[in-house]
């Protein structure tokens, strides 16, 4: 072996300035010549030293590879003998034999394990592994000496392990892989690469980005590139479109991009790690599809139905999906449900009438050119028997409409809104060009969407039914238009309390009995909704039929109570008559009860008789004077039993003021009933205002929109008969009075200028007067009215009612009541304090309603 002079180098680092480059080592004919080692050797990445060891067997010369390597500087290693200081004790002895050997002229090689010297500071030194070749060499003197170069195995190993990973990431790694030069090309590929772009690994050294990429999406990805290479900055997850060779898909890509290094340090080119994520996107894209079309619905569940009007609920479908969904939506109706039909014809084959509700457009509100004619919102129209339309109707199925040729629409879907297995509408919807066609995903959606509405417009149906049918109800519940009394200026209001049923358990009525004498009745049945209206509406039926009867307010109401404790019972009065007697356990379920306040108001004496079943008081507003109310013992409400009813008769001013209401009007969850009271008398501030005027003035002054309640309100002002209306007169209980009481009816129709009525009126008479003679007791009065028509009473004090019958025709008497029927308008009976009145009614000759003529109703008996 030659022999190397034991000196040490300049400098064995290969990252000094001593390094020089390839081509600077000219020099004259056989001279040595040295060079260092080309940048990126293999000297970068195996840690490689070198140290001699003098003729005593200790360190005479100390490499800067080997301070790098053991971590000892120069000043300290010289002079130390290796042995004592890397070798373990154990081994020591037969590291001394060795070194021995080696200064007797012996080469070796082999692994020895060792320990770093302990620190300064006592710390312990770290243990390593290291291959070492030991050759002998001489000194200049001629001394024997080693020179030791030594070899990091650790760092043998993770080379090993390093390249082995190479290996697997270009041989058997499932991602794509691409070793990029400064040159921004490739300068290997791995084999999954190379699978997916075609040939083999080496076909793609020296291509580019522009190789495999389109070239707006190259020429990105070739920027990301240079960015890394220049700064350092890695790329994570940066998103790649492609194509691969032979097909049209579009791919996609996850790649991450990072700097390479020499084992020097210095950037020598760009890892490209790329992962197929077409799947991945596919997945997301129908997850974020799956999720939009979620918020969608959670949306159309949200805002869809709010109202329970058919155009609202329209129009709450296309404000969800335009333009979230499409850019262009109508809604059609079926023209006979929206006019309250059931069933429409032509529903089963599409062919029935359709109304367009509603319209919505993201683009414009113009129509699309080659969309077909134009229909407006409102416009009533049908589809062809053949169109897509008519078939999504006839069939309840969505389906696709062809787009037009010229139009901007290139999508579009008819979906029929199916309610309840019935179809109710066609809804449209259209993507314009640009926008992604309709897929299943999107159709599944509509019919969603489009049977969401369609359930809130059949709803809404309902409710607008049921709505006109309450209003029916209602205006057969209330007195129809403005009520009319002898006497009494009238007005009146009703507020409901449920505005979803618009009826409710209060009412009021105006009811015009004989003589000229006027009924008013407020009431309010416990409870609300349509219950209590059917309840409300059975008692108001019965207080006008016991008006008829024309019994006293007290009677009234107690017949009433009766009534309603029937109510409740299955088998009505009777029955509950009978279990009021017996224990049990009351069912409030069935139990109906209700206060009223009755009265009686006569316009010839301006006096009112009052009866109250458990209502507010009545108000009065005598003119120049403050509101107050009536003191009228309250009673029991109707539908409790065993109490009587007072009556409280009252003396009316002319001009007065008469206020009936219910407890809605003045009590809510935030006003005690004590208060509204008080607020009520302060808002009659001034009744010579016209009724109407002071209705709405009370309305805006209380709290009237608290929902709690109905509220009923009656208002009467009073205005007597004149005295020159009334004729009144005593006849004593003899014969001749008959003549002279047609004397009396002459000439007070006379002073009338009713010339018309009197042959009628004193062939009335004379029946009532005779009839009063021969069935009647005490003396006789006469009394005739005018107002509106002409009443004539006859007063007695018999008790036994005038009843009618038919006469045969061989009977020479039994007519009189029948002529009576015949010639007057009404007539009828009623009991009085002090026995009886008959009456009859004509009406005034206006030139519109001619009289019948005395003779012909006395000749039609016959």
């Amino acid at each position: 072996m030659s022999e190397i002079p034991a000196k040490a180098t300049e400098s064995e680092d290969p990252s000094d300035g001593a390094r020089t480059q390839a081509g600077e080592a000219a020099a004259a004919p056989g001279v040595a010549v040295w060079q260092s080692s080309p940048p990126g050797s293999i000297y970068d990445y195996i840690k490689v030293a070198s140290f001699s060891i003098g003729p005593g067997g200790l360190v005479d010369q100390w490499s800067l590879r080997a301070e790098q390597l053991f971590g000892i500087t120069a000043e300290r290693a010289v002079g130390m003998d290796p042995i004592e200081a890397f070798i373990d004790p154990d081994l020591r002895e037969r590291g001394q034999r060795k070194m021995a050997e080696i200064l007797d002229g012996r080469e070796w090689t082999g692994v020895v394990p060792f320990r770093m010297p302990d620190g300064p500071d006592g710390r312990r030194g770290e243990e390593g592994l290291a291959e070492v070749y030991v050759m002998p060499t001489r000194t200049a003197e001629g001394d024997k000496a080693a020179v030791c170069i030594v070899v990091d195995v650790r760092t043998l190993r993770s080379i090993e392990t390093d390249l082995a990973a190479a290996q697997s990431i270009f041989g058997q790694s499932p991602f794509g892989f691409l070793l990029i030069d400064p040159d921004l090309r490739v300068r290997r590929a791995n084999m999954r690469f190379a699978s997916i772009f075609g040939g083999t690994p080496d076909d793609h050294r020296g291509k580019g980005v522009h190789d495999y990429l389109p070239r707006p999406e190259a020429e990105r990805v070739a920027a990301t590139l240079r960015r890394v290479l220049d700064s350092g900055d890695p790329i994570v997850d940066m998103h790649v479109t492609g194509f691969v060779p032979g097909s049209e898909e579009r791919r996609h890509w996850s790649v991450n991009l990072y700097r390479v290094h020499s084992g020097s340090g210095r950037p020598i080119g760009i890892a490209w790690l790329g992962t197929d994520i077409t799947a991945r996107r596919a997945a997301a894209r129908e997850a974020a599809a799956a999720r939009r079309n979620l918020a969608l619905l959670n949306e159309a569940g949200a805002r869809i139905g709010n109202s329970l009007d058919l155009e609202t609920t329209a129009r709450e479908l296309l404000d969800v999906v335009v333009p979230g969904f499409c850019d262009l939506a109508t809604v059609d109706l079926y023209q006979g449900l929206l006019a309250g039909d059931e069933t429409p014809p032509g529903l089963a084959d599409g062919s029935a009438e359709l109304r367009r509700v509603a319209f919505a457009s993201a683009v414009s509100d113009a129509p699309f050119v080659g969309g077909g004619a134009p229909v407006a919102v409102g416009a009533v129209h049908h589809y062809p028997f053949n169109s897509p339309c008519a078939d999504a109707l006839r069939t309840a199925r969505p389906q696709k409409v062809p787009a037009e040729e010229g139009g901007l629409v290139q999508s579009t879907l008819a979906v029929p809104m199916v309610a309840h297995d019935t179809v109710v509408g066609l809804a449209q919807f259209a993507r314009t060009k640009g926008s992604e066609p309709f897929g299943d995903r999107d159709r599944d959606l509509a019919v969603e969407l489009a049977a969401r509405a369609a359930v809130c417009i059949d709803n809404a149906r309902l409710y607008r039914r049921e709505h006109e049918r309450a209003l029916i109800l209602q205006r057969s519940l209330l007195p129809p238009g403005d009520p009319e009394a002898s006497g009494l200026d009238i007005a009146c209001r009703y507020l409901p309390g449920n505005a979803a049923t618009e009826v409710g358990g209060d009412w009021f009525d105006v009811i015009e009995l004989p003589g000229h004498r006027t009924a008013l009745v407020v009431g309010d049945v416990m409870g609300r909704g349509l219950r209590a209206a059917v309840a409300m509406g059975e008692l108001r039926t019965a207080v006008r039929t016991l008006a008829l009867l024309d019994l006293e307010p007290a009677e009234v109401l107690s017949a009433l109570d009766e009534i309603a404790r029937g109510l409740g019972t299955p088998g009505g009065v009777q029955q509950a008559t009978r279990a009021a007697r017996q224990p049990r356990d009351a069912d409030l379920s069935e139990v109906y009860l209700a206060t009223c306040v009755y009265a009686v108001y006569d316009s010839v004496t301006r006096r009112c008789t009052f009866a109250n079943a458990g209502h507010l008081p009545p108000v009065l507003v005598e003119p120049g004077e403050a509101a107050l109310m009536l003191d009228v013992p309250p009673g029991m409400p109707l539908g409790v039993g065993g109490e009587p009813f007072e009556e409280v008769e009252v003396e009316l001013p002319e001009g007065a003021l008469l206020a009936l209401y219910t407890d809605g009007l003045v009590e809510s969850r935030d006003h005690p009933l004590d208060e509204g009271l008080q607020a009520f008398v302060g808002a009659l501030t001034d009744p010579s205002r016209p009724l109407e005027d002071v209705c709405d003035h009370v309305l805006n002054t209380l709290d009237t929109h608290h929902g709690e309640d109905d509220i009923a309100l009656l208002m009467a002002r009073v205005q007597g008969l004149p005295a020159d209306s009334v004729g009144d007169w005593t006849l004593p209980r003899e014969p001749r009075s008959v003549g002279r009481a047609r004397e009396y009816a002459r000439g007070q129709l006379l002073s009338w200028d009713l010339e018309a009525l009197v042959d009628t009126t004193e062939l009335l008479v004379s029946e009532l007067v005779t009839n009063a003679l021969r069935y009647g007791e005490g003396e006789i009065r006469l009394r005739l009215l005018l107002d509106r028509t002409l009443v004539c009473e006859v007063w007695d004090s018999g008790l036994v009612q005038p009843r009618r019958r038919r006469a045969r025709d061989t009977d020479e008497g039994g007519r009189g009541l029948q002529l009576v029927g015949l010639l007057s308008a009404a007539w009828g009976s009623r009991r009085t304090p002090r026995g009886k009145t008959v009456w009859f009614e004509l009406p005034l000759p206006d030139g519109e309603h001619g009289l019948t003529d005395p003779a012909e109703a006395l000749l039609s008996l016959f």
